[in-house]
């Protein structure tokens, strides 16, 4: 049964494996949402996928209970996924050693809809879908991503919410833990005449996950009608509402070597609130079995005001609160916190609509097929900085008032050309053309020496244009072979906040490019054994390195372009079932997967260090670690009780461009060590209506560090218990 993934603007494209496909015995039958149909392949060889791809069912993911999106998606081969918290509210993900900084250089969807911000001028993921009501997961990093965009460097990840079912169907799945964690999903669909719906509502929350606390509301609504045989229409609406203590302090070395410091809540009255509207609209004719035409509008508007409490390293800081965390005899050892806060005020604006072409035909009596499409894209972003006089102020003076926006139009082609029955090709071409500007009403300007907050009215205009090509190709070399292999053009637009000064002056910050390889060779064997070994190189032009507090940098702000890199690797994994292979009553699968990337600096950077310059040429890129690997065991019986075991290993890294291993006083600079993590669920399907789990995350509750950015160390998740029930009528 094809998977009906939700069609928008940024719609999947024909290359792509939409994941849910034959997903699992426990999905319902449910109603196709109006979608371009960019795969319908069904079988496991993936033989018409000209990348790399990685998909995870419902059942994976059940089998599993995730805490967060996080523990499932650090199961992909080349994904590095970075703690921030610890709940996982804000994902961070490199590709194939990119810097994995607030998720930049992937295009993350939910049901085909862009999460992020601003999806060209502020690509970052200060919001992320909640996994406990994700249905499958997809993947893609190799050649097709030229018809996404603005996005096609590190790739893209699609995660799918449940579609109307084709008859009643209600769930329920409730989930408890350690400190105060607790989730409960809830949903009613159903189809009626013409018209399919599902309704769905999620609570989560946590007192104690390391040191944070949340609080999460997600309601969303499905619909579909069928207006005739040719014609349709899918909706889907959401509200998202989050509200967390999230914060950028960390601790220092000092305490970190000291321990008893991990979880302690070092800002108590930092707030960070989200609130999250989603519309989106499509509509699906099909003049015949072989053109169809889609059309899909979308909008959303992301909230994001975070108050945190300000705090020095100096001893002589003013207007201290008498509060000091660490060791003040350590130089730099210790964080002072200040009776203030700054209040970082966003809203967030995105809007568009792309119709989408879909032509079958013949060409030389070879099967072909044409993707077209164009989208137009409107996006605004509000920002303003207010000054609070106290720790816990929840107002105050506003320093910065600004407005961002931009105009999008981009289109794209592609063919894709059976040349004979066992050899295709495809091959596309997009257009990206960005037109942004950024209005300073309040801000911050020199005046004879000094700085002077002042109201003003000044505006600045840039603008991006790119030509994207891609291609690929795919070989069936027999019934469990099939060879694969592309190249694309990576691009992404810089951010309209960085390419435009605060005091209203564009600056020489270029787009960033690359060119992108890949060949590879998937296999499956007798519905028992499959696997995939993929080769990849990313050569860029100009990588655009963060320079911002989230990337752990307190001098500066924004994004700079960092010159030319390099990212040379190969992924593999294999997945065995040997109750297939031997016939057995019982189920006992073995996988494994792994990534090896170089990631270096490639051309002459040099870096002011003190009072010398040095060349980072053949430097390590920062948080790339070379080596990580995942692999998993579980045994189910025949009566659906099963267990599973998941390790995570991820190779040392380090958190600057120096490369510098011993560790800086504040915590922020320094190597960090590779780390071994084993997560563990055991589970009971009692039927098709019901089943029970229980997981355990970080078995030996090993303690590492999973970052040293933004403002000091972050301290792993703990041992992390949890126990839940799902139910279906």
């Amino acid at each position: 049964m094809k998977r009906a993934a939700f069609v928008t603007g940024f719609s999947i494209i024909s290359s792509l494996v939409v994941i849910g496909q034959d997903a699992s015995d426990t999905l319902p039958k449910r109603q196709e949402m109006p979608q371009i149909l960019v795969v319908g392949y069904k079988d496991k060889l993936l033989s018409k996928v000209p990348g790399s791809v990685s998909v995870l069912r419902f059942k994976e993911i059940q089998q599993l209970a995730p805490v967060s999106g996080n523990d499932i998606l650090r199961r992909v081969p080349g994904l590095n996924v970075v703690d921030e918290e610890g709940a996982g509210l804000r994902i961070n993900i490199g590709v194939r050693g990119l810097d994995p900084d607030r998720s930049r250089n992937l295009l993350v969807l939910e049901d085909g809809i862009p999460v992020a911000l601003n999806p060209y001028g502020e690509p970052e993921l200060y919001f992320t879908p909640v996994i406990d009501k994700v249905r499958s997961i997809e993947v893609l990093k190799g050649s097709g991503q030229v018809q996404f965009g603005p996005q096609t460097i590190g790739g893209v990840v699609n995660l799918i919410t449940a579609d109307p079912p084709a008859e009643e169907r209600t769930e329920l799945r409730v989930k408890g833990g350690q400190g105060g964690f607790f989730s409960s999903y809830a949903s009613y669909g159903n189809t009626v005449g013409n018209m399919g719906f599902n309704v769905s509502y999620l609570r989560k929350q946590a007192d104690n996950i390391g040191p944070t606390w949340f609080r999460i509301n997600d309601l969303s609504a499905k619909l579909r009608f069928q207006l005739s045989e040719k014609s349709s229409v899918g909706m889907k609406l959401g509200i998202y509402d989050e509200l967390s203590n999230s914060t950028y302090v960390g601790i220092t070395q000092a305490m970190y070597d000291a321990g008893g410091f991990d979880y302690v809540r070092l800002a108590p009255d930092d707030r960070l609130p989200v609130r999250r509207y989603n519309l989106s609209v499509t509509h699906s004719y099909q003049f015949n079995p072989n053109v169809q035409l889609q059309t899909t509008a979308f909008a959303y508007t992301t909230t994001r005001n975070w108050q945190r409490q300000d705090f020095s390293a100096s001893s002589t800081a003013a207007n201290q609160t008498g509060v000091i965390w660490g060791d003040p005899s350590v130089a730099g050892g210790a964080l002072y916190m200040l009776n203030s806060n700054g209040h970082r005020n966003r809203q967030f604006e995105v809007m568009g609509v792309e119709p989408r072409l879909t032509v079958k035909g013949k060409i030389a009596n070879r099967d072909n097929k044409i993707n077209a499409g164009i989208r137009y894209l409107y996006e605004k972003a509000k920002e303003q900085f207010v000054i609070g006089k106290k720790a816990s102020a929840t107002a105050g003076d506003m320093r910065d008032n600004e407005i961002r926006s931009g105009h999008a139009l981009s289109a794209y082609v592609q063919d894709e050309l059976a040349i004979t029955s066992r050899f295709s090709l495809n091959a596309g071409v997009r257009l990206e053309s960005f037109q942004y500007n950024r209005r300073i009403l309040r801000g911050r300007f020199p005046v004879n020496g000094a700085t002077v907050v002042a109201d003003t009215n000044v505006l600045a205009k840039g603008n991006v244009l790119a030509v994207i090509p891609g291609g690929g190709f795919n070989f069936v070399l027999n019934e469990s072979l099939n060879l694969f292999g592309g190249l694309h053009r990576g691009f992404a637009p810089p951010r309209t906040k960085d390419a435009i000064t605060s005091t209203g002056f564009a600056i020489d910050l270029d787009a960033e490019s690359s060119w992108n390889y890949e060949v590879g060779l998937r296999f499956s064997h007798l519905q028992w054994l499959s696997g995939e070994l993929t080769f990849f190189a990313m050569n860029f032009d100009n990588q655009i390195i963060p320079i911002s507090q989230s990337s752990g940098n307190s001098n500066a702000t924004g994004l700079a372009n960092g010159g030319k890199t390099a990212h040379t690797g190969v992924e593999g994994s294999i997945q065995a079932d040997f109750g297939k292979a031997f016939d057995w009553e019982h189920s006992l699968t073995v996988g494994t997967n792994f990534t090896y990337v170089k990631s270096r600096y490639a051309a002459d950077r040099y870096i002011t260090s003190g009072s010398d310059k040095i060349n980072v040429r053949d430097n390590k890129l920062p948080y790339a670690p070379a080596f990580i690997w995942n692999g998993t065991v579980g045994f189910e019986t025949k009566k659906g009780m099963g267990i599973r075991f998941y390790a995570n290993y991820v190779g040392e890294q380090f958190s600057d461009e120096l490369n510098t291993v011993n560790p800086s006083s504040n915590g922020r600079i320094g190597k960090i060590d590779s780390r071994l993590i084993v997560d563990g669920t055991a589970y009971y399907q009692v039927s098709k209506k019901l089943s029970f789990n229980i997981s355990a995350k970080n078995l030996g509750d090993k303690r590492y560090i999973a970052s040293r950015r933004p403002e000091g160390i972050k301290v792993g998740m703990p041992s992390f218990v949890t126990a839940g029930i799902e139910l279906s009528l």
